[in-house]
């Protein structure tokens, strides 16, 4: 079973983001190898993390786009929910004993590419205005300042 291999081309310019995705793949590669040891109990624990991961990542990007005021956010969170219901159903058949560790990787591959390359980068440039208009408020009651006081304890 092949590994899948990050590509330039997925990176968003968000590296938080960028970084979850990458997190992504790793869990994907992790159900790859799992499966190449014939080691069950590593692609159940592994098909949790990612799962987990996943809708972590997904509440976290979903937030960065309502912040950011992007349009399609509605459409793009039942795009996640699709998603997460889909490895949910991995999940499932998982634990009935199937193997899966093949379809997932395949499905893995095409969703997690596609959907960084059209939906993901659909929101890019609205959460970058975001970010920098946030983060570039250097005022008392700017949100760097507010959140450095809440993190921190720090003043501006």
């Amino acid at each position: 079973m092949m590994r899948i291999e990050w590509r330039d081309d997925l990176d968003t310019g968000i590296e938080v983001i960028d970084n979850q995705h990458r997190r992504m793949v790793a869990l994907a590669n992790a159900v790859c190898e799992a499966q190449a040891r014939g080691d069950q109990a590593a692609i159940a624990d592994v098909l949790e993390g990612l799962l987990d991961y996943t809708l972590s990542h997904f509440t976290f990007e979903e937030a960065l786009m309502e912040d950011a005021g992007y349009t399609f956010v509605d459409a793009h969170k039942r795009v996640h929910e699709v998603y997460a219901e889909r490895i949910e159903a991995y999940r499932r058949r998982f634990r009935a004993g199937e193997d899966i560790a093949e379809e997932l990787r395949t499905m893995l591959i095409g969703w997690l590419f596609q959907h960084i390359r059209n939906d993901d980068w659909a929101y890019v440039d609205s959460v970058k205005r975001n970010i920098l208009k946030l983060t570039g408020d250097t005022s008392e009651d700017g949100w760097l300042s507010i959140t450095l006081r809440r993190f921190f304890g720090a003043r501006k």
